[in-house]
């Protein structure tokens, strides 16, 4: 354009950006370790998976407003984010709270509140209309941007843009002055709960708009103080919009904030506090010094390798975690006096419902409890006899499930899912199936590291064990964050083997858990190098097998990913997949049609190969006689059949 402003392509945009994740993914590679390994583990996860998104926008050739990147609004900010992001992993991974003083930590803390909110407010800000990006990364950018806001929830309160600028553009060393000179103070530690909110219906990408993000503008800046986080005893929780569009102005932090403010709640008793989280306790336990804490928070405290008490820095001598029941009667006490909601499903001998009402279960928890003791014991024999009963009980009732998990059950269970004893592992790893169907247990069986050993479990376990190893794994899988964990385990491959050589069952167990974790851009990925897709040609290949559903539910989800797409054309699956578009059931035919839409869009080879094995005819029949769905996907795909050729 002559005259007007250079304008430059988005590749030389996301230059910067994207050398910036890869940096992360480089530091990531090499683990976190020390008292924010899991803040540091899960900030990296998610700016690496920010890649597939960058790289998209620089194959864009989509012209921006400048010929450098910091006039491009749109890129400018999240790359300020991702540097922050990547200093603030530096700095954290080498933090000791032993050394350093607490000051040090609660500026670390205040940092990855500005990083997270920063990165939220840019993803949101990114003008995805105008880049060629796929539905795919869509979706993974908007579960990225969903754990964000989760986590930023859990930081603390909203910024103002002054505060972030200010934050996140100094060195670490002198963000504490624009602590102490910004705000009141610091909200404590919110160690992540993976797992704790858990989709049952996984949202559309429609309904999930990329720009619903407010304006930071529009927000008050409140740093929470400790005793802020003290008085509030509900987790918060993402919940998706109904409709797209951006926040009314209504609707902004601002307002909620003010209408959300108690003036007069109560004060939470500092004993009623774990020392490391600040949070009301829902299941206190005691360790070796005689100091109580969280079990979840305590036991990552754990598993981090740390073998000190957090407290008192005393060595612990042994790392057994021992309810402290009159602790817990005692803060459901408090809880009932002053009208705050419950940190648990228990409280005082009674299971709350989901309709409010209570049903008195006092009978039922010495004995309960008694049997999770038994887990415990020395003796192979009891054990089994305990673990069998752990089963049945688990299997019958929701309170079972809620009262099992209470006495503390899952930890021992997940030990015994590496027990020589077959039947014991059996017993065990359907005992944490059954557990699992109740919500909130999910996210304490993450927590007590269940999966490699699930996992395991499902490469060499007993038949039966395999299957409902699989089915676990299915179950802990409907939360988006357990997907990522999952599928890094190991887990991909053993279900890729179950599926070709596992029984009826075992296949269709398999083929679920599959499926849901492939909802997962990154586990798409996985599955193709495990050998999914000849195991899935197999089955729409054999009649007999009664999985061709489930097969094509899977490809459906795959076959939008490159390197999915690659391998289902290299094993000559398209000819198999017209053979199902004659002969097919109504709900095949939507599947294949899906496929192969999928499959042709933008591939002129792929295309030909259509037209040459007479496609045309029955998907012309199956744009008139179809399904809605499948009506909409045939004829998107003879509208491409009939464009000309490109010479």
């Amino acid at each position: 354009m002559a005259g007007g402003e250079p304008t430059a392509v988005a590749g030389d945009s996301t230059k910067i950006p994207l050398q910036v994740v890869h940096d992360v993914c480089r530091i990531s590679s090499a683990g976190f370790a020390g008292f924010f390994k899991k803040d540091c583990t899960d900030l990296a996860r998610r700016v690496s998976l920010l890649a597939y998104l960058l790289e998209e926008i620089r194959d864009s050739n989509t012209h921006l407003g400048s010929s450098s990147s910091s006039h491009d609004p749109c890129l400018y900010d999240l790359s300020i984010a991702l540097k922050a992001a990547k200093r603030l992993l530096l700095a954290a991974n080498d933090f000791d709270p032993k050394i350093s003083a607490g000051a040090e930590r609660k500026k670390i803390v205040f940092q990855f509140q500005c990083v997270t909110w920063k990165l939220v407010k840019s993803l949101g800000s990114l003008p995805y209309d105008q880049f060629d990006i796929s539905e795919e990364v869509q979706e993974q950018v908007e579960l990225v941007r969903s754990q964000l806001t989760r986590a930023k929830e859990r930081y603390g309160g909203p910024l103002t843009s002054n505060v972030l600028s200010r934050a996140l553009s100094q060195p670490l060393d002198k963000e504490i002055d624009l602590l102490q000179s910004g705000s009141r103070g610091v909200g404590s530690l919110h160690l992540e709960n993976v797992g704790n909110i858990d989709h049952e219906v996984r949202p559309k990408l429609g309904d999930l708009p990329l720009g619903n993000t407010p304006n930071g503008n529009d927000c008050v800046q409140i740093v929470q103080e400790p005793e802020n986080l003290r008085n509030s005893s509900k987790n918060s929780e993402v919940t998706s919009p109904k409709s797209p569009g951006l926040a009314r102005e209504d609707d902004s932090p601002s307002k909620n904030l003010v209408e959300n403010k108690k003036p007069n709640s109560p004060i939470i008793p500092e004993e009623y506090l774990c020392p490391i989280s600040l949070e009301l306790m829902r299941d206190p336990v005691i360790v070796a010094t005689g100091q109580t804490y969280e079990r979840s928070f305590i036991q990552r405290w754990i598993d981090g390798g740390n073998t000190r008490c957090p407290k008192t820095q005393q060595i612990l001598q042994d790392l057994t975690l021992t309810p402290n029941i009159a602790l817990r009667s005692l803060i459901s006490d408090w809880c009932a006096k002053n009208n705050v909601e419950q940190p648990t499903a228990l409280a005082n001998g009674r299971i709350k419902r989901s309709d409010g009402s209570f049903r008195d279960v006092s009978g039922a928890i010495a004995a309960i409890e008694a049997t999770v003791r038994k887990l415990s014991s020395r003796s192979t024999d009891d054990r089994r006899a305990a673990v069998a009963e752990i089963r049945s009980l688990s299997k019958r009732s929701t309170d079972n499930r809620v009262l099992i998990a209470e006495a503390g059950a899952i930890p021992v269970l997940v030990n015994l899912l590496t027990s020589e004893d077959g039947q014991i592992q059996e017993n065990a790893v359907t005992s944490i199936l059954n557990l699992s169907i109740f919500d909130n247990n999910k996210g304490l069986i993450m927590l007590a590291g269940a999966v490699p050993s699930i996992v395991q479990v499902l490469r060499a376990g007993s038949m039966e064990a395999k299957e409902n190893a699989a089915a676990t794994i299915f179950s802990l899988s409907l939360g988006d964050e357990n997907k990522i964990i999952i599928g890094a385990s190991g887990a991909i491959p053993a279900l890729v083997e179950l599926l070709q050589t596992g029984s009826t069952r075992g296949k269709k167990d398999a083929a679920t858990a599959l499926f849901n974790l492939c909802i997962y851009q990154g586990n798409k990925g996985r599955a193709v190098r495990a050998g999914i897709i000849p195991a899935l040609l197999m089955m729409l290949k054999d009649s007999s097998s009664c999985m061709v559903d489930e097969a094509l539910t899977i490809l459906s989800v795959l076959a939008s990913h490159q390197e999915a797409k690659a391998a289902i054309a290299k094993a000559s699956t398209i000819p198999v997949l017209i053979d199902l578009l004659r002969t097919g059931l109504p709900r095949n035919k939507e599947n294949v049609a899906a496929i192969l839409l999928s499959l042709c869009k933008r591939d002129a080879v792929n295309l030909s190969c259509l037209r040459r094995l007479g496609a045309l005819i029955p998907l012309t029949e199956l744009a008139n006689t179809g399904t809605e769905r499948a009506k909409r996907k045939a004829t998107s795909l003879l509208e491409h059949l009939r464009k000309p050729l490109q010479p």
